[in-house]
């Protein structure tokens, strides 16, 4: 069930590679990049500030989220290249959750480094423009697409809350978001999310130790259990998209387990999405 027992401080930013056969994932307050292939050793790529969220550009390069910036990143020689700037004249604010939508954009939420109230905002990097979506979120979280590339998802972790809109033929949303899952009477925290090839959203629950499917319609299905009990960010990946990849955090704890702060791979029971590339012009 362990993949890596690197133990992250927070594990976020899950995302299979199909090209290298490889997991990629961050742990943010560390500001450090792994990259793991199912068949070989682990690298991991330090930086200056948080780094959070990555989208494949091709085989050799990634668009990685970091605190001030989108950048060109070289798997193979860890080269970057400034894209564009994201929130660089707030120093009190970092990059969370991200992902690649159907339509080459690129989703990033932002948030307070001490999760300030309403400090956080969704933007869409698309085709070397940056655009703000949404503000006055306080931790941006669960950004995922479903396959049909027509709604994206995202979530409040502090108001429990995941939302849906509907998306245009470019990716920009088209009309107001609704509430998708409200979860915060059950008391979970939703975290990172993705959408598997059926429709069905895996929700990883801070506080829970469990990563959860709902149908489309917003019901519960069922939840796999892991033995961290900060779950974070959960990809399918493998040959077939039928591993379902998820990271943890030891942030915190009190009283770290074992497997607290590691990243885990299970059969999933379902298959995922191919990860969705990022246009840069």
């Amino acid at each position: 069930m362990i993949f890596d027992d690197t133990a992250c401080e927070l594990g976020e930013g899950a995302l299979w590679h199909s090209d290298r056969n490889a997991l990629i994932w961050f742990d943010i307050l560390k500001k450090r990049m792994y990259l793991k292939p199912l068949d070989g050793a682990r690298q991991h790529w330090n930086f200056d500030d948080h780094v959070s969220a990555a989208g494949i550009v091709d085989r050799d390069h990634v668009l990685v989220a970091s605190a001030r910036a989108l950048s060109l990143v070289d798997l193979n020689d860890g080269s970057r290249q400034l894209l564009v700037p994201l929130e660089a004249d707030s120093p009190l604010t970092r990059s969370n959750d991200g992902r690649a939508d159907p339509q080459g954009g690129f989703w990033i939420g932002t948030m307070g480094l001490q999760a300030e109230p309403g400090a956080g905002s969704i933007w869409r990097f698309y085709k070397g423009t940056l655009r703000r979506l949404y503000d006055g979120i306080t931790i941006t979280n669960a950004i995922c697409f479903g396959p049909g590339g027509d709604l994206a998802h995202f979530a409040d972790t502090d108001q429990g809350k995941i939302w849906r809109v509907a998306l245009d033929g470019d990716g920009w949303p088209a009309g107001d978001s609704q509430v998708f899952l409200d979860l915060a009477a059950e008391g979970l925290n939703p975290d990172g999310a993705v959408i598997d090839a059926q429709g069905g959203l895996w929700s990883a629950q801070w506080g829970a130790s469990r990563v959860a499917r709902y149908d489309r319609q917003g019901r519960f299905d069922r939840a796999i259990d892991l033995p961290a009990r900060h779950v974070t960010c959960p990809a399918f990946g493998g040959a077939d998209l039928g591993t379902l990849f998820a990271t943890s955090a030891l942030q915190g704890l009190d009283d770290p387990r074992a497997a607290d702060g590691c990243t885990f791979a299970l059969p999933a029971g379902a298959t995922g999405q191919q990860e969705h590339r990022v246009l840069l012009a």
